[in-house]
């Protein structure tokens, strides 16, 4: 198993460790519970980041969806505190692209590790458009109950995305 995979693992071991499932469930379930897991990551990223469908959110989010990123401060839960987040993301990079390259799920949550990319055309969050590309690695976490994201952690790499930007050397 390569670093990467470990990592994301090793992510979810902690995870599942705090959150766990309390109810016994059949092998089958359990299977598909994961299998639905991941298809609502994916959904997530393809509809939402990649294509900027933000109604999906609506669908995907719980109303007290919690997004623990400290990039973004504390937004309001719900998917009301992401669409304005997803939409100035889109602006500043109107080619906005999200290659999903693992995903390690359980029955409660999914880590995806991902390589965003995306030609910075629009000011982002006060960083006028350089015009450059950006390549840049994430792992987000997303917590699911119920069919619904209800949390999200992520970390991307923000100094290497910085440097590609020029923002700093």
């Amino acid at each position: 198993m390569n670093r990467p995979n470990l990592l994301l693992l090793s992510v979810l071991l902690i995870l599942t460790g705090v959150i766990g499932c309390t109810a016994r469930r059949s092998d089958a379930q359990r299977l598909e519970t994961i299998e639905r897991n991941k298809a609502i990551a994916r959904r997530y990223f393809n509809e939402v980041w990649n294509r900027g469908e933000l109604d999906t959110l609506d669908t995907l989010l719980t109303e007290n969806y919690v997004n623990h990123t400290p990039s973004f401060g504390n937004p309001p839960p719900g998917p009301g505190g992401l669409k304005p987040i997803v939409a100035a993301l889109r602006r500043a990079f109107p080619d906005l692209h999200y290659e999903i390259e693992d995903i390690v799920a359980t029955e409660d949550a999914v880590a995806i590790r991902v390589r965003m990319s995306g030609t910075h055309k629009g000011d982002l969050f006060g960083l006028p458009a350089t015009n450059r590309h950006v390549e840049v690695e994430q792992i987000q976490i997303e917590r699911i109950k119920d069919n619904k994201i209800v949390e999200h952690w992520r970390v991307t790499d923000e100094l290497s995305m910085m440097k590609q930007l020029g923002a700093i050397k």
